[in-house]
């Protein structure tokens, strides 16, 4: 690692120093500009960390201004540590999505781990209790012996910091495709209950108030973790294991409940989370948010290391950290309530009012920066967009048109598809009902949690298929908007908004940048017609391996308000006799659909189109009719199509079946992947009801008490399957490959 006293200005232009830390030219002689003069090793560091795209966002401000960020439910929408959102009873639920995807392809255990801290920290740094946490996981296909790895050591970092921090794991999804062989994705969503008074924000003001250091010591673990996730993945990637932070899942768990008890002090100013770019990123953004300066003496840092450099103490991402802006002369009620967590706080700083970002060490000034160039001021940059050539080949092809001859081995196959298959191999390892407030755990539509004391719960969510972005970025971003909100609905509550993880390739490239706008332009206009605005997010750029990029994979993490606990919807059959609705109309629509992939191997075409007013439309009636006490059971349709979505609500383990018919061209009506519909089961007795309620509701058939699933078109059986047989497929695909060998 690069040491910083003896490197003296000059030497870091000299020997172009500031490249290996991820600045251009361009971007360091505009730092000079703003210095006015050479900066020296340790003011690059900071630079390099905090315009970092991680950081810094860039690339990506332009694209996040098109996003809708107001509505009246939204209390705090983007620019502080998480998003907060209304849900009456002076309650709010803050949320957000956070990735971790280079840490975790390098060392996925920790990767993971941290990912999980990290997010819970930006949550209870508001000021609410975490209340549940979610991920969505991608990986290659798990035909490797490293895949295999990644996937095994990812799922038990969420499992091994998730499990002991105390806070429940409750819903999530994981997709495999050999994109993300190279590069796994990591996202990570933490869900939190707060009363709207007690809102905190990251601002350090005041002059002469204290900053103070709480939590765990600073240590070399991480430095330059932000500039490391803002770059290609390459065969060099391995020696960058020290930009890995190490997790303390305990620490965490203290921090929580010292930082919930320290917010109702008055003598608490701010407080903020040392994430990505750890006390460099906290303190700059602290003291810019407020409009004033900042001065720290080094010195003063809790230390685990033996003599650390000013550049490694600001550029550590040790964890469990937080920085705190506390009015001076009341620092030992701070301390004192730190200290009956067994935690240290330490006065490390004051606030200034030069709007100067000044650091001390052994009695010299080592760093002297104009804040607001570190954090407000930090350069945008508008890229170059270009059409991909394979876009305009997809946008040609006749429809894909399959040939399925045997429908009943092509839902056992499709079963099996790793993407579709049972994830209870990775949730099982998960504490789903810690805080004793889940209602529905993983494996659901979507995660339901009671709020406790009250006749309302929370919905949530976390979805995204890539596939569909792949073919067509804008009508895939809608999509993937969409299907997160048809999962808030099939549970029985009303989409609140949404936190976003958008994981691209490398932005210089046109191409990746051209699909980056087309997702954002179609995830906006899904927002805003399902009144869901963005409150929260992440950006993931430079997610290539090699030089190949990632399928585009714009996550949409999601929460939703049950207005009552009766409203609550699972998302399985309930009762024999019971009648079976598909809502909305199929057509023949296969691009980048599970079928495709199972007969082809690869996904070309065009994506499902989707209509937003019908959209709007038909979940507004779903819920309505849930709410009107006619609906037993809602499943939205998603990846392999109505049979998989039956096959699926019969997996209760009650022994029940169906007995269905469907219309129209089989393969279609089987396993197309048109979007805006549901599967749901109603009493007999509500039948009528119920059809004069959901326009475009199509009577399946009932369900039985045979344990089978058996499908008709009309005039003969299509398919007569045992359903513990298909449950036993679906369940044991994931952990078969993983015993396989290579």
């Amino acid at each position: 690692m690069l040491q910083a006293p003896e490197i003296t200005p000059e030497m870091v232009e000299q020997d172009k120093v500031y490249r290996e830390m991820g600045l251009t030219d361009k971007e360091y002689d505009m730092i000079k500009d703003i210095m006015g003069r050479r900066p020296n090793f340790t003011e690059i560091g900071i630079f390099s960390v905090m315009w970092s795209e991680h950081c810094s966002y860039k690339t990506s401000k332009p694209l996040l201004k098109k996003f809708p960020t107001e509505g009246k439910q939204v209390v705090q929408g983007p620019g502080e540590g998480a998003g907060v959102v209304d849900i009456g009873d002076g309650q709010g639920v803050v949320f957000k999505v956070e990735s971790h995807n280079h840490p975790s392809a390098v060392e996925p255990y920790q990767g993971a781990a941290t990912g999980v801290g990290g997010i819970i920290r930006d949550v209870f740094s508001m000021g609410a209790r975490p209340i549940a946490s979610l991920n969505s996981l991608r990986f290659g296909n798990l035909t490797t012996d490293r895949v295999k790895y990644l996937f095994e050591e990812v799922v038990h970092g969420i499992a091994g910091y998730g499990n002991c921090v105390g806070v429940p794991t409750v819903g999530g999804e994981v997709q495999f495709d050999d994109s993300y062989e190279g590069n796994p994705l990591v996202n990570a969503m933490c869900v939190g209950l707060i009363d709207t008074k007690d809102i905190q924000k990251g601002i350090a003001s005041g002059l002469g108030n204290t900053i103070m250091y709480v939590g765990s010591k600073t240590g070399r673990d991480g430095i330059h973790g932000a500039t490391f996730a803002s770059e290609d993945l390459s065969e060099e990637t391995e020696s960058k294991r020290s930009n890995v932070q190490v997790g303390d899942p305990f620490m965490e768990k203290l921090l929580i409940e010292a930082c919930l008890e320290v917010i109702h002090s008055p003598a608490l100013v701010g407080i903020q989370d040392m994430g990505a770019a750890g006390l460099t990123s906290s303190a700059s953004e602290m003291a810019s948010k407020a409009g004033m300066g900042m001065e720290m003496n080094l010195d003063d840092i809790p230390q685990r290391e033996a003599n650390m450099t000013a550049y490694e103490m600001m550029l550590s991402e040790s964890q469990e950290r937080m920085l705190l802006c506390v009015k001076k002369g009341e620092e030992q009620e701070i301390i004192d309530i730190f200290r009956k967590y067994n935690l240290e706080a330490v006065a490390v700083g004051t606030v200034t009012d030069d709007k100067r970002f000044r650091l001390l060490h052994k009695g010299e000034v080592v760093a002297d920066i104009p804040v607001d160039s570190l954090a407000e001021d930090a350069p945008i940059f508008h890229k170059e967009s270009k059409v991909p050539a394979f876009y305009e080949e997809y946008q040609n092809m006749p429809a894909y048109a399959p040939n399925v001859t045997g429908h009943a081995d092509m839902l056992k196959k499709l079963l099996q598809q790793p993407t579709i298959a049972s994830k209870e191999y990775v949730y099982d390892q998960y504490d789903s009902m810690v805080q004793a407030n889940t209602v529905f755990s993983p494996g659901s539509d979507a995660a339901v949690l009671r709020v406790r004391g009250y006749d309302k719960a929370l919905a949530m969510t976390i979805d995204c298929n890539s596939r569909y972005i792949h073919l067509d970025p804008e009508v895939g971003g809608q999509i993937a908007v969409a299907e997160a909100a048809r999962n808030i609905v099939a549970s029985g509550a009303k989409p609140l908004a949404i936190t976003d993880g958008l994981n691209f390739g490398n932005p210089d490239k046109p191409e990746n940048f051209w699909q980056m706008e087309k997702s954002v332009d179609g995830m906006s206009a899904a927002c805003l017609k399902l009144d869901t605005p963005v409150i929260s997010g992440n950006v993931s750029l430079y997610n290539e391996s090699n030089g190949q990029a990632i399928f585009p994979t714009p996550i949409v993490g999601m929460v939703g308000l049950h207005e009552s606990v009766s409203h609550i919807t699972p998302s399985h059959f309930q009762n024999e006799g019971d009648a079976i609705y598909v809502i909305g109309e199929t057509a023949a629509e296969f691009g980048g659909s599970e079928l495709q992939n199972v007969l082809e191997g690869r996904y070309f075409g065009k994506a499902p189109a989707i209509d937003l007013e019908v959209e709007a439309k038909r979940q507004s009636e779903l819920l309505e009719a849930i709410r009107s006490g006619l609906v037993v059971s809602a499943h939205d349709i998603s990846e392999g199509g109505l049979a998989v979505a039956v096959a699926e609500s019969l997996f209760t383990g009650k022994g029940f079946g169906a007995n269905i018919a469907v219309e129209g061209e089989l393969t279609a009506a089987l396993f197309s992947e048109s979007q805006s519909r549901f599967v749901v089961s109603v009493k007999e007795a509500d039948r009528q009801a119920f059809e004069q309620a959901v326009e475009n509701a199509h009577y399946l058939g009932t369900v039985s008490n045979q344990g089978k699933l058996v499908v008709s078109n009309g005039t003969e059986e299509v398919i007569n399957e045992e359903i513990e047989a298909l449950q036993q497929l679906w369940r044991g695909a994931i952990p078969c490959l993983l015993k396989s060998k290579a």
